[in-house]
């Protein structure tokens, strides 16, 4: 996994956003928001991580998809759960919703760093050329010859 995207870059970028987003929210508004917002910080962490490795089995290896969906499932009630007893416990809502939204731009900024390097001097085909004709865009292969049956009907 030398060119893709790593797990570890996504949890370095999420604790550099995570870090600031805490001393901003206990400076700017309260030390309960930031204990709130590390406290979401921390559910999304686990989140990610429990993601990254189910999809990672079933994507990647070929391992039990069926048990993956089932896992993501499950994953999603154990967040549910955790953030019943965090609200009941009175933390923030805002801190925690913050908190859990902080993976967007770190795993934007992790796929962006990690995006295949950009070649450039190829020329496609001209709009004319009737190589086009042969091209399925639907599909993102050549047509096959069972192809032209499902156009017809």
């Amino acid at each position: 996994m030398n060119d893709a995207m790593r797990q570890n870059a996504v949890l370095g970028w999420n604790l550099a956003f995570s870090a600031g987003a805490c001393a901003a929210g206990w400076a700017a508004v309260s030390p309960r928001f930031a204990a709130s917002l590390a406290l979401g910080v921390a559910l999304e962490v686990m989140n990610f991580r429990a993601l990254f490795s189910f999809s990672e089995r079933a994507l990647l290896r070929g391992n039990a998809a069926g048990a993956a969906v089932g896992a993501f499932g499950l994953r999603f009630l154990l967040l549910a759960g955790a953030l019943w007893v965090a609200l009941a416990a009175g933390a923030h809502p805002l801190g925690l919703l913050v908190g859990l939204s902080l993976i967007i731009p770190a795993v934007l900024l992790a796929a962006w760093r990690a995006r295949p390097q950009v070649v450039e001097g190829l020329a496609g085909p001209l709009p004319d050329d009737p190589s086009w004709d042969e091209w399925n865009p639907w599909l993102a292969r050549e047509r096959a010859a069972g192809d032209d049956e499902e156009e017809t009907s």
